[in-house]
């Protein structure tokens, strides 16, 4: 097990937003704990799934915990409510775990945190937590990307050493723009092209651009590892690297894709300046409470 804390004065080992777009081969583990059959898996393609982590009992505690916060009028004009650029409908709401004792309740879950500090070998903090509505008849897709980039150059993440776990509050199904992860992507990085615009965050929450691959970088993943689209029950789980390149599709069916979306960092590798952006993006999206999760 890895117990190196990262420091601000090391190397930037991942150096992106420049002229132009590079690829280079990961510099860190991807497990940092002890490497058991059972997460072989994540090692070799970037993911782990589990077809049914929460009871139907559980799901249905959530997905009501979600309605409250989407319709909670005290939230009609906090940043952490983001909605959608054409309907106005409510596409995200962020830091969950402080609007929710019910959401907090489900982050210190060891069938959610335990998977987190085995793959990261250390205890881990919530770098950022968020409910993905995604309703029917028009929501939105997110753009291939890959989180550690973004988390990187604008949140300050040093290393690749965050996981991320999506668990469906309602079904996947392979219409309603579920999750896509490109197995193997993990091992590569793509340094992208362009400049950090000042707060980015305010578009990139909605549609994204600054921080995306070329369509050739995209093409040459995809013929390379291929694409793996991601269904099952509400209920389910994916835990996934933070460097997978991934995306979902729109959603035009009239079933909505509700989930929560928890990202934990290892406290060996909290956050210091944006190694690529003018300034940081807000607390809610980057967290600089580094207290473990317990």
């Amino acid at each position: 097990m890895t117990m190196t804390r990262t420091t601000a004065a090391e190397r930037d080992l991942y150096p992106t937003r420049g002229s132009r777009e590079v690829a280079t081969p990961r510099q860190d583990p991807v497990v940092h704990g002890p490497l058991t059959p059972d997460l072989e898996p994540y090692e070799r393609d970037g993911f782990l799934t589990v077809g049914q982590l929460l009871t139907g009992d559980e799901v249905a505690e959530y997905r009501a915990e979600l309605d409250r916060l989407v319709r909670d009028p005290a939230l009609r004009a906090d940043e952490r409510r983001v909605v959608e650029p054409r309907s106005r409908e409510v596409r995200s709401v962020f830091e969950v775990h402080k609007l929710s004792e019910i959401f907090s309740n489900l982050v210190r879950d060891e069938r959610v945190v335990g998977p987190a500090r085995r793959i990261l070998g250390s205890d881990v903090y919530v770098h950022q937590s968020r409910i993905n509505v995604k309703p029917g008849f028009g929501a939105s897709g997110f753009y291939w990307h890959s989180d550690f980039e973004t988390w990187h150059a604008e949140d300050g993440l040093p290393r690749m050493r965050a996981v991320s776990v999506s668990i469906a509050l309602t079904e996947n199904h392979d219409t309603n723009g579920g999750l896509m992860i490109m197995p193997g992507s993990h091992k590569t990085f793509i340094a992208c092209a362009g400049r950090t615009p000042k707060d980015n965050y305010k578009k990139s929450l909605r549609t994204q651009d600054a921080g995306t691959p070329s369509d050739r970088a995209l093409t040459r993943l995809a013929d390379e590892h291929g694409i793996r689209l991601f269904t099952g029950p509400a209920g389910s789980a994916t835990w996934f690297d933070c460097n997978c390149m991934h995306g979902s599709s729109d959603n035009i069916t009239p079933y909505p894709r509700s989930n929560v979306f928890i990202v934990f960092n290892s406290v060996l590798n909290t956050a210091v300046e944006p190694f690529a952006a003018p300034v940081r993006r807000p607390e809610f999206i980057g967290a600089r409470d580094f207290t473990p999760v317990r």
